[in-house]
């Protein structure tokens, strides 16, 4: 790899970059620090997110009938069948509500309180509501869930942006795929948690759905206890708080070695090459040259992992596997077997990420969804008539899980932290993670609605959604694996029509014969 930085550092160990007289950077390994700092953050934030997802399916009918003896209490006559819908509606959409305000809070959050300092701020949205729908059947209270609802979706909006932000920063160039990952990997144990939890036989039934509820508290307490032990982003601490005596300590415990200049030298190119862009608000970002493609290219992807029919296909998936025969008794266990898939299929991804690529995981996932999805009309219109056509249904629900877990699910959050530098990711993470709930809460108002005048039909319309997302990512988003952030910036400035200050000079972009790959290395490694 050519720099056009000159760093004077000589290092004898590999002779073919002695010439360039500059650090040269050791392949990052995944330390104990690095490990447990993934593992606790995802746990304590990430996994909630999806354990709420999944939390109000199972326990729902007894859920309606507590608001419905709740209603008989107060007001001595049985509630009415339109408002105990809007009332179970509300339940279930305050979430994806609350975490749209949850990632508006983003950007100024962590440029306040830094990544680490954000997750741990983030608990009291979490262990607080957990305590309020604990305590909703003693309170005789439904309104204490449908707030509740509302505040756990803030924590959701806020862990779902940051924990890839933080783990994208503490990781080396090397494994930041892989454990940019592994927050989507710990969203679908929660899911899977929350549907095992649900089995009638364990705590969704009568007696114990409270306590289902209340449970989402305790990942944030064992998050609570342990984070502050893990360093904050280093990154953070030398570009945003100028500290690098503080980011020096960090990066040596996260990288497992004393000499850690090489990584300061490219972030100290970084804080050189933004200088002029301070920290950029979302209005600014908007209107940012530089940045067009990026911020089109995480908007899109959000938008066509939401919108391409996940929510929808678990939706309809009890439906399908009662037609093909299951007893209803069984169906929870079916479920519990597909989030199983989804959560299997993820680790594949966290292992494949950093051979495969991003961009190759995301054209494979949305192909595989576009073509689940057509298949799935077919097989749902001869459902009726053909024996065997339930099975193939199954079949069309299983195939779009792995292919929406390997791609759509976990990328674009790996994607949206390495196309920004650091002045800009918060402000993208705030974009992207507002596109990500608005089309949530869309998907989840509207699906009802196109399910009731089109039918099977619907699925037309997300197999579109996955299509044009697909040919978007094959056209203009570039493979990032393996490069610093700089460099990715180099290689959209390109595609921006502008150039990237670097410190006191700056680097045309001169039309050459050399690949985007070898034109863009302008870091120190």
């Amino acid at each position: 790899m050519r720099a056009i930085t000159h760093l004077t550092r000589p290092n004898t160990a590999m002779a073919h970059n002695e010439e360039w007289g500059k650090p040269v950077e050791r392949r990052g390994r995944l330390t104990a620090v690095l490990a447990l700092a993934t593992l606790i953050s995802a746990f304590g934030s990430s996994f909630q997110y999806g354990y709420n997802v999944a939390v109000v399916n199972s326990p729902s009918p007894f859920m309606q009938q507590f608001y419905n003896s709740t209603y008989m209490e107060r007001y001595d006559r049985p509630i009415e069948g339109n408002f105990l819908t809007l009332l179970w509606s509300l339940s279930v959409s305050m979430y994806p509500l609350g975490g749209f305000f949850g990632s508006l809070m983003v950007a100024p959050l962590v440029n306040r309180l830094g990544r680490k300092g954000t997750l741990l701020f983030n608990n009291i949205f979490s262990i607080v509501p957990a305590v309020m729908m604990g305590v909703s059947e003693i309170a005789k209270s439904y309104e204490i869930i449908i707030v509740a609802r509302f505040i756990v979706g803030i924590c959701a909006g806020l862990s779902s942006n940051v924990v890839p932000m933080y783990l994208g920063e503490l990781s080396p160039k090397n494994l930041r795929g892989a454990l940019g990952i592994v927050p989507q990997l710990f969203i679908t144990i929660g899911i899977l948690s929350a549907q095992v939890l649900g089995i009638r036989n364990i705590l969704g039934n009568s007696t114990s759905w409270t306590l289902m509820l209340g449970l989402t508290g305790v990942p944030a307490l064992i998050e609570l206890l342990l984070l502050p032990f893990f360093p904050e982003s280093p990154r953070y601490m030398l570009i945003q708080r100028g500290d690098e005596k503080t980011a020096r300590k960090a990066l040596q415990r996260l990288r497992g070695w004393h000499d850690v200049d090489a990584e300061l030298s490219e972030m100290h190119l970084e804080n050189q090459s933004e200088k002029a862009e301070g920290h950029l608000t979302v209005l600014s970002l908007l209107s940012q040259r530089s940045l067009r493609w990026q911020l089109v290219s995480i908007i899109i992807m959000n938008m066509g992992q939401q919108l391409s029919g996940v929510n929808a296909i678990y939706y309809y998936a009890d439906s399908i596997y009662a037609t093909a025969g299951v007893e209803p008794n069984d169906i929870q266990y079916v479920t519990v077997g597909t989030g199983a898939v989804n959560v299997v299929m993820t680790i594949a991804a966290v292992f494949i990420v950093e051979s495969s690529g991003r961009r190759l995981l995301l054209l494979c996932g949305f192909g595989i969804c576009c073509g689940a999805c057509v298949l799935l009309t077919v097989a749902l219109n001869f459902q009726e008539t053909v024996t065997w056509m339930p099975y193939i249904s199954i079949t069309c629900v299983i195939i779009y899980v792995i292919g929406h877990a390997i791609g759509p699910s976990p990328i674009p959050y790996v994607v949206t932290t390495e196309m920004f530098r650091q002045s800009a990711r918060p402000a993208a993470f705030m974009v992207a993670g507002s596109v990500h709930w608005l089309s949530n809460f869309t998907v989840g108002l509207v699906f009802p609605f196109l399910e009731r005048g089109l039918g099977s039909y619907s699925f037309i319309i997300f197999s579109i959604i996955c299509l044009a997302t697909l040919v978007y990512i094959w056209l203009v988003v570039p493979e990032t694996k393996n490069k610093t952030f700089l460099e990715i910036s180099q290689m959209f400035a390109k595609k921006n029509k502008v150039e990237i200050k670097l410190g006191d000079g700056e680097l045309p972009l001169k039309e050459s014969k050399e690949s985007p790959e070898d034109a863009v290395k302008v870091t120190a490694f």
